[in-house]
């Protein structure tokens, strides 16, 4: 599922990949090249994580040269909270993957467009949030209470044993596939073909579409969020922009890990709870309400915290998982 390069003809030749198979196998008969390419994968993946870190990083230390330590503290939390955010989203990703099938030498490009439209979707939302911010300043009572009821929703959707096993295709997709109906298979990178004498889209527009249609509900929660930790939209895109850019690496880097951080949604809960109160509590005092304020170092060591804590517990409680299981595995076979 997560590998990326390195790949091989097999010797099954032109044996084309059902929409529905979960075989990591493309359309034209290719197959993983093992663990060699497992190794590449993640040099490949590990590098450009580092790298697009480390950019981050030193764009915040022009920031704190040219703009002082509050733009660059806004900076950092804003950052921090979006690639946490999109750690969780990248969980929604590898359920599309999988429930489309998509071969493995096209996920790179499936993940390529997402991220592209995620950064044309969240501009135009920082664009209209700034506008929006700028003329009613009780917007932030709406982000507030709204960051809040997703945290208490994260708790719930946490709760369900089943949650997130499978990725349900939502009401507008579906729509479209009765519209225009779909191949059977992929096509390389093909979106549309003709079939029976008439367009039809190919599994790989559909894939696109999902994605899309999840950036638009990762936008609804990211956006507000970062606009409690600062007001420039100049630093809510490049925040936004770095926190995206390093998300196909990411992708293959940390997939096998995403189901060990078991605890990450109680984690984001506490954060977006935690900023919905703070934009709450700005809100009142830009009526004039006489309320405490909190500041930008301790937003940003709180999120740094609970950042901390969960993907700890997590990875203990995984551990504790996999030992029990692994206790009555051999209990079973003795």
């Amino acid at each position: 599922m997560f590998t990326c390069r390195g790949w091989r003809k097999s010797p099954g030749g032109d044996n084309p990949d059902k929409a529905g198979d979960k075989r990591a196998q493309g359309h034209d008969g290719q197959q993983p090249d093992g663990e060699g390419n497992v190794h590449g994968c993640y040099s490949w993946a590990g590098t450009w994580t580092v790298v697009w870190v480390v950019l981050a990083c030193l764009f915040g230390l022009g920031l704190l040269y040219y703009g002082g330590a509050r733009p660059t503290g806004e900076f950092f939390a804003g950052y921090i909270t979006e690639k946490s955010l999109s750690v969780d989203n990248l969980f929604v990703f590898v359920l599309i993957m999988g429930k489309f099938a998509v071969p493995s030498q096209y996920q790179q490009r499936v993940l390529m467009v997402g991220v592209i439209m995620a950064l044309v979707l969240r501009a135009a939302f920082i664009a209209a949030g700034a506008a929006i911010i700028s003329t009613f300043s009780w917007v932030f009572y709406l982000f507030g209470a709204f960051l809040i009821w997703t945290a208490w929703k994260l708790v719930q959707d946490a709760r369900k044993e089943e949650h997130e096993e499978e990725y349900q295709e939502n009401k507008l997709l579906k729509m479209v596939e009765r519209r225009f109906g779909v191949a059977d298979r992929y096509h390389g990178t093909k979106l549309w073909i003709g079939q029976n004498g008439k367009r039809v889209m190919t599994p790989m527009l559909v894939v696109m579409l999902a994605i899309g249609s999840t950036d638009v509900l990762f936008a609804l929660d990211s956006i507000p969020a970062i606009y409690g930790l600062t007001q420039d939209p100049y630093i809510v895109f490049t925040a936004n922009a770095f926190a995206l850019m390093g998300l196909r690496q990411l992708y293959f880097l940390i997939g096998g890990l995403l189901k060990k951080l078991v605890h990450l949604s109680y984690g984001l809960s506490i954060i977006l709870g935690f900023i919905g109160v703070k934009l709450v509590l700005h809100a009142l005092h830009e009526s004039g309400v006489h309320v405490p304020e909190i500041s930008i170092p301790f937003s940003l060591s709180f999120i740094v915290l609970v950042l901390a804590v969960t993907t700890v517990t997590s990875l203990r409680a995984s551990k504790r998982q996999e030992l029990a299981e692994a206790e009555r595995a051999s209990a079973d076979g003795g």
